[in-house]
């Protein structure tokens, strides 16, 4: 057992303000993109929506196909 007086001999040194300042721009570019294709796919993703619907690609100026 460690006395009070005594290290456990790791003693890490905190990163410079450059690092933190690229790990929080990093960090937050992550989950920006995270979100922003949670946004775009999630319906997808989640089976509430398929993959072929949205974006109004299926039906040209205003026709829709009938067999």
């Amino acid at each position: 057992m460690a006395g009070a007086g005594h290290s456990s001999g790791f003693n890490p040194h905190l990163p410079g303000a450059r690092y933190q300042f690229l790990a929080k721009a990093l960090g937050a570019t992550m989950w920006f993109f995270i979100f922003y294709r949670a946004r775009e796919d999630g319906p997808k993703l989640l089976g509430l929506r398929h993959p072929w619907e949205g974006h109004g690609h299926g039906q040209h100026d205003g026709h829709a196909e009938h067999h």
